[in-house]
């Protein structure tokens, strides 16, 4: 565990000892939510080395959550409808669903469950992944990682025989080329892919939905379908040429292929270090109606002038639990985050 991660799961537990974020609710929640998922799977054994468990929830959990929003007071809306509610200011407080890059299960697994709940939701597509063309740069580090006895990398030679050497082996690395820029960070990921036999091609087609089950779930009456990039760069590390291409370029795809508009837009990886004030501003250029990070918090009246730098709650397998998620639709741990304001991103 990273020490931020640390840092949140410690202040989860101090929040649901003391219920102090039940208290602050009232100014911390705001207007709403938008919630960030990934995949949604059957649940791996605890002890088997998958750094990627912590993108993933179980189908059970998601009906489990989507209960427990409703139960906080929140109604669960589309996106166009939170736009909606956000920028008149009316209606009662909401969240919206959002899937985050394409992948298979989310049509397979997480839509029964969305069908059952009445649950619209938005799926936020990278074109490069449904055409296989993209790479899976974290993707590849896993599976090579998990074929290599030791890695290497720079001066370093890192054990990875057992399972926890390869955890502890991964997440040394991903955190070591986060810090580096992208260019550095994908021939990094693809040497060591080559060495041990991994090909993104092979992963995207295990993993991800081709056009057909795309134009398939674009016709659903829950479904809204966003554009995420056509290669999932981390947009901050490139041109304006190069981003304002990536987000036209995938939109166009998406509208060629669905016959449907494509009104928004979510930044690959969305952190701070990914996504900043040019992107906000060339989603705003380009037309996009609204544009979600994954800067965590609540949404608030502010948010109405800034709709090309949502924030977003992620819902994934680090808290997986009830109580986990009732702090976090609280909004008080992003209250603390943030230093007590509101908007985190100009």
């Amino acid at each position: 565990m990273t020490i931020r991660n640390a840092i949140i799961s410690a202040g989860l537990a101090g929040f649901r000892a003391s219920g102090l974020h039940r208290a602050a609710s009232l100014a911390a929640r705001g207007r709403g939510v938008i919630l960030t998922f990934h995949r949604v799977r059957p649940e791996r054994p605890a002890s088997s080395y998958a750094p990627s468990r912590a993108l993933e929830i179980t189908p059970q959990f998601l009906d489990v959550a989507l209960n427990v929003v409703r139960r906080e007071g929140f109604e669960l809306v589309s996106l166009d409808e939170a736009r909606r509610r956000l920028v008149e200011g009316e209606g009662a407080p909401f969240a919206a669903l959002t899937f985050d890059d394409g992948y298979r299960d989310t049509l397979d697994e997480a839509l029964p469950v969305l069908e059952r709940q009445r649950a619209p939701f938005t799926l936020y597509c990278a074109t490069g992944f449904i055409e296989r063309t993209a790479r899976l740069w974290w993707l590849e580090l896993e599976e090579a990682i998990r074929l290599l006895d030791t890695v290497d990398i720079g001066t370093a030679r890192l054990a990875a025989q057992t399972p926890a050497e390869k955890s502890a082996a991964f997440d040394r690395i991903y955190w070591l080329l986060r810090g580096r820029s992208e260019p550095e960070l994908l021939e990094t990921v693809g040497d060591l892919a080559r060495r041990a036999g991994v090909h993104s091609e092979t992963l995207s087609d295990g993993l991800f939905m081709d056009w057909s089950e795309v134009v398939r779930l674009s016709r659903h009456p829950l479904a809204t379908i966003g554009a995420h990039s056509v290669t999932h760069r981390r947009l901050a590390h490139w041109s304006a040429a190069e981003v304002r291409a990536e987000m036209a370029d995938s939109r166009a795809s998406l509208e060629a292929r669905l016959g449907l508009e494509v009104k928004t837009f979510a930044y690959p990886v969305g952190d701070p270090t990914s996504a900043g004030r040019r992107e906000f501003e060339l989603a705003r250029e380009l037309g996009f109606g609204t544009a979600v990070t994954t800067r965590p918090g609540m949404l608030f009246p502010e948010h109405a002038q800034r709709l090309t730098a949502l924030p977003r709650v992620s819902v994934n397998g680090r808290w997986q639990r009830v109580e986990a998620l009732e702090v976090l639709l609280s909004g008080a741990p992003f209250w603390l985050w943030n230093g007590g304001r509101r908007v985190a991103a100009a």
